[in-house]
């Protein structure tokens, strides 16, 4: 922990943020008085394309390449010196364990170099927050859906740290359901976003999927009989390009409707009047139109980050480490990555 007094002199801190969870890598820089300076990104997609998805150690070494590079984009789009810096914050799980101590050891050596605080982020506490960064952020208390490739989480949100589970897939999360399901219906990797655009062309009505874990009580999700359903209706279909759009309309269709009664109960349940949504999966449209009407039912607002901050990003570390940095929580230079980490765990900022 950084001392008080020290906390004291940070109101208007220059924090670089580092992003290196799995095959992104990304670099920001924010302030605290100018908002978001600048952040630069490299997507692995093009490599790992061809094993049809993400190699840890392949993962881990781009990362290498990368960071220094992207650094220097990101301190001269922002046109600052990296003496400037007065604070850093990388992504220290879950993740890749690999690829989590790249940015873990490039981000507190950099620290250390500085002789500025570090503080380890959480992985989806950065992507929580990311709606903060835009005009219009929402205040707290919020319902959050995270859902991503790696995690799919209904959170109860009362503050920076002051977070609730109130439900989470019990195996394969909405977005590797996606990119799964796409991967056996031969649309390749990374799917998700693929079969997305081919769900446009489906026929509606044609199959129907179920809506897993919907008919009895409780917020948690599984998606993994999806993708089965999925596979035993196209290998019993005539395997045209329409059954195949076809298909990825009602597998599309069934994740969102699961998505959608989730989020419908747990604003129910809570109370709450505002829902954030965040993640990769976050910026898909049948999502986006589906919760839409969701808030137009239940009086409540619905948030986003932007298209680009829906992915990993570094722009997300950089305001979740400011906050927690301007706090006077930091660490000390023994550091290390946890690939496995409950969101529960961190502590508040008061």
């Amino acid at each position: 922990m950084c001392p008080v007094g020290q906390a004291e002199t940070m109101r208007a801190m220059l924090i670089l943020g580092i992003e290196t969870s799995c095959d992104e890598t990304g670099i920001a820089l924010y302030h605290g008085e100018r908002g978001l300076l600048s952040h630069t990104l490299f997507s692995q997609v093009a490599m790992h394309s061809e094993f049809g998805g993400v190699v840890p150690e392949l993962a881990s070494r781009d990362h290498v390449h990368r960071l220094l590079p992207l650094l220097g984009e990101a301190l001269e789009q922002a046109g600052v010196s990296r003496r400037e810096i007065d604070g850093v914050a990388y992504t220290s799980g879950p993740g890749l364990i690999g690829a989590l101590l790249v940015g873990v050891s490039m981000g507190r050596s950099l620290a250390w170099a500085l002789g500025v605080p570090a503080v380890g982020v959480h992985h989806m506490e950065g992507h929580l927050l990311a709606p903060m960064l835009e005009e219009d952020p929402p205040d707290f208390p919020f319902v959050a859906l995270l859902v991503s490739g790696g995690h799919t989480l209904l959170v109860a949100v009362q503050g920076v740290g002051r977070y609730t589970i109130l439900g989470e897939s019990l195996d394969d999360a909405a977005g590797e359901a996606f990119d799964k399901t796409a991967k056996m219906l031969g649309l390749g990797y990374p799917g998700g976003p693929v079969l997305a655009k081919l769900a446009g062309e489906g026929r509606p009505g044609r199959y129907r999927f179920p809506r897993p874990m919907t008919d009895r009580p409780g917020l948690d999700f599984s998606f993994s009989g999806l993708k089965t359903f999925a596979l035993t209706t196209w290998q019993q279909s005539d395997q045209s390009a329409q059954a195949q759009a076809d298909i990825a309309l009602a597998f599309q269709e069934a994740v969102v409707d699961t998505l959608a009664i989730k989020c419908k109960r747990a604003l129910q349940q809570s109370g709450l009047k505002r829902l954030v949504v965040a993640g990769g999966v976050s910026a898909n449209k049948g999502l986006r139109e589906r919760l839409a009407l969701l808030g137009e039912e239940l009086g409540a607002k619905v948030y986003y980050p932007r298209p680009e901050f829906c992915t990993d990003n570094g722009a997300m570390i950089a305001y979740a480490g400011y906050l927690r940095l301007k706090a006077g929580q930091g660490v000390p230079l023994a550091f290390g990555a946890t690939p496995r980490w409950p969101i529960e765990a961190l502590p508040p900022l008061d």
